[in-house]
C-alpha cells in the first residue's frame, strides 16, 4: 500500500497549502501571452453570474413571494383588522418552505435544471409547510377563518411556484448555452489525463463548466497543442497572467494524486490567484472518504484551495462597506472639509493626491489621499518611502499623516468599489524596501491580492502601521494579511473597524 493511500485528504490539502506558502511566489517579470491566449482572454473579461449567486437570489425571491402570497390570502380572507398575529403564520410558512426546500436539495443547480424534478420537490415543500401550519396554528393561535384561508392560498402558491420552477428550468438551459450562467475553468496539465477529464466533464448533462483552455509546461507527445478539441494556451507561468486578466472561477489540475511533487510545484505558482483550485480525482484508483470530495456533476474533485470571500460572502461584505463608508462620510464630512482647506491654503498644489496601487487580483487602481507633501517633491511611485522628519512632507501633511486624516478620501474609493473598508492595505505598485520590491522580499506576497484591499486592516491594528524600512516589517505585514484572508468574517471586519480609531492613537511609527 502506498503512503498516499492512508493519507487523509485534509492533511494532503494542508501539506499542499503550507508547502506552497513557504515555497515562494510567481516572478515579478511580466509574462507575455501568446496571441491565442490573448484572443481567448478577451472573450472572458466580462463578468458572469455564478450558479451559487443565482441559487441565492432564487431563495430570497421565493421566500419573499411566498410571504407576500400568504399575507395577501390573510387580507382577502380576514381583512386588516387583527391581522398582526396572522403575520407570524405567514412568516412561519415562508420560513418552513425555505428550510424544507434546502433539506430536499431543491436549490441544487442540478435539480433546478430538471423541470419535473424541480417542480416536484418545490410542491412537496409547499404542501408540507402549509400542512404543518394547518396542524400547529389551531393549537397555538386559534383562527376561525384558517380552514378557508390555507387551502386556497396553498393551491395558488403551488400553481405559481410550479409554473415558475418549470420556466426557470427552461431558462437555465438557455442561459447555460449562451454563457450567461457558467463556471469558467482552466485545465492545468495536458496529455491523456486532461483528455479523460474533458471527456468526463462533457458527458455531464447541462454542464455549467466552461473550459477556457489548457496550460502546461510540458510539450511534445506528452502534452500536444490540442487536447480533446481544446487548445494549449501556454505555460503555467503564463496561466497566472491569463487568470489575472480574465474572470476565471476554477483551475482544475489533471494530474494523478501520486504526482505530489509536481502538484506542489504547480501550487507554488497558482495559489496567489483568487480562484478555486481543484485536483481531478475521477481517474485515480485511490479513494478518500466521500465527504472529502466536491463534485462537478458526477466528476469527483479534491479541493486544494478555495477562493476567499466568494459569492454571497462578497455580497455581504460589499453591503457592509457601503453602509459603514456612507455612515463615516456623513459623520466626518466637516473634518474632511477642514482638512481639505488646511491643505489648500498652506501649500501650493491640488488638495488630493492620486497614487497607483495594487488592487484585487493585482489590478492597478488609483487611490485617493489628501496631499501631504510639497507638490514639487511628491513621489507618485512611492519608491522612496516617507521617513521621520522627511523634508518632503508639509507641516499640515505631517499632522494629517500622524492622525491618518490623509486616508479619509479613500472612503470614496470604497463607494466606487476599488477598496473595501477592511482588507490588506494597498501598496504602491513600485513600493520597495532598500531598493528591493516587496514581492522580491516576501515569499507569497501577491497572495494578499486574492481579496480587495482595505482602508484599514489586521496588520495596521496589530502594530504594523507606518514606515516599512526593514524586510521583517513587510514580512510581518504580509503574514497578518494572509491570516486575515484565511479567517475572514463580517465579525472580524467589524472588530478591526472598531479597533482602528483606538490603534490610531499610537503614532510612534506614523510620519
Amino acid at each position: 500500500m502506498s503512503n498516499l493511500e492512508s493519507l487523509d485528504v485534509a492533511k494532503l490539502r494542508r501539506k499542499l497549502r503550507e508547502t506552497a506558502e513557504a515555497a515562494g511566489d510567481v516572478t515579478l517579470a511580466e509574462t507575455t501571452l501568446s496571441p491565442a491566449a490573448n484572443r481567448v482572454a478577451s472573450q472572458f473579461r466580462e463578468t458572469h453570474k455564478s450558479p451559487a449567486m443565482l441559487i441565492g437570489q432564487l431563495g430570497i425571491f421565493e421566500f419573499t413571494l411566498l410571504l407576500a402570497l400568504t399575507i395577501l390570502g390573510l387580507v382577502l380572507t380576514a381583512g386588516t383588522d387583527g391581522i398582526l398575529p396572522q403575520l407570524g403564520i405567514a412568516a412561519a410558512i415562508a420560513f418552513g418552505y425555505s428550510l424544507l426546500s434546502h433539506m430536499a436539495d431543491s436549490y441544487q443547480i442540478t435539480t433546478l435544471r430538471q423541470p419535473l424534478r424541480s417542480v416536484k420537490r418545490c410542491i412537496i415543500a409547499l404542501v408540507l409547510s402549509f400542512a404543518l401550519a394547518g396542524i400547529t396554528t389551531p393549537v397555538l393561535a386559534p383562527t376561525p377563518f384558517l380552514m378557508s384561508w390555507l387551502p386556497g392560498t396553498g393551491l395558488a402558491a403551488c400553481l405559481i411556484f410550479g409554473l415558475g420552477r418549470f420556466a426557470l428550468a427552461l431558462a437555465l438551459k438557455r442561459w447555460t448555452r449562451n454563457g450567461l450562467i457558467e463556471r469558467r475553468a482552466v485545465i492545468v496539465g495536458g496529455g491523456e489525463p486532461a483528455k479523460q477529464l474533458i471527456r468526463a466533464l462533457e458527458q455531464q448533462e447541462d454542464n455549467d463548466i466552461r473550459i477556457c483552455g489548457i496550460f502546461d509546461d510540458r510539450g511534445g507527445d506528452r502534452s500536444p497543442n490540442i487536447v480533446a478539441g481544446y487548445p494549449k494556451l501556454g505555460t503555467v507561468a503564463e496561466l497566472v497572467e491569463f487568470a489575472r486578466g480574465t474572470r476565471i472561477d476554477m483551475l482544475i489540475i489533471s494530474l494523478p494524486i501520486s504526482a505530489e511533487d509536481r502538484i506542489l510545484q504547480l501550487l507554488k505558482k497558482l495559489w496567489v490567484l483568487p480562484v478555486d483550485i481543484r485536483l481531478a480525482a475521477h481517474a485515480n484508483n485511490l479513494r478518500f472518504r466521500p465527504r472529502s470530495y466536491s463534485h462537478v456533476g458526477e466528476v469527483p474533485m479534491l479541493d486544494l484551495m478555495d477562493k476567499p470571500i466568494r459569492d454571497w460572502d462578497s455580497v455581504a461584505k460589499r453591503a457592509f462597506d457601503l453602509f459603514f463608508a456612507t455612515l463615516a462620510i456623513l459623520l466626518l464630512w466637516p473634518v474632511m472639509v477642514a482638512t481639505a482647506l488646511a491643505v489648500k491654503f498652506t501649500s501650493k498644489g491640488p488638495v488630493l493626491f492620486v497614487q497607483r496601487r495594487h488592487g484585487f487580483n493585482n489590478e492597478v487602481i488609483n487611490v485617493l489621499k489628501f496631499r501631504s507633501m510639497y507638490t514639487e517633491m511628491s513621489d507618485p511611485t512611492a519608491k522612496l518611502a516617507v521617513t521621520k522628519n522627511d523634508p518632503r512632507v508639509t507641516p499640515v501633511g505631517r499632522f494629517i499623516r500622524k492622525t491618518s486624516l490623509d486616508e479619509l478620501p479613500q472612503l470614496f474609493n470604497v463607494l466606487r468599489g476599488d477598496l473595501s473598508l477592511v482588507g490588506p492595505r494597498p501598496h504602491a505598485v513600485l513600493a520597495q524596501t532598500r531598493d528591493r520590491l516587496y514581492g522580491e522580499i516576501v515569499e507569497g506576497y501577491f497572495a494578499r491580492h486574492r481579496v480587495k484591499p482595505g482602508v484599514t486592516g489586521w496588520a495596521q491594528i496589530s502594530g504594523w502601521r507606518g514606515e516599512v524600512d526593514t524586510d521583517d516589517k513587510i514580512k510581518a505585514r504580509t503574514a497578518c494579511d494572509l491570516y486575515y484572508i484565511e479567517n475572514w468574517s463580517l465579525l472580524f471586519d467589524l472588530k478591526i473597524l472598531l479597533l482602528t480609531p483606538i490603534r490610531l492613537m499610537n503614532t510612534e511609527n506614523a510620519y
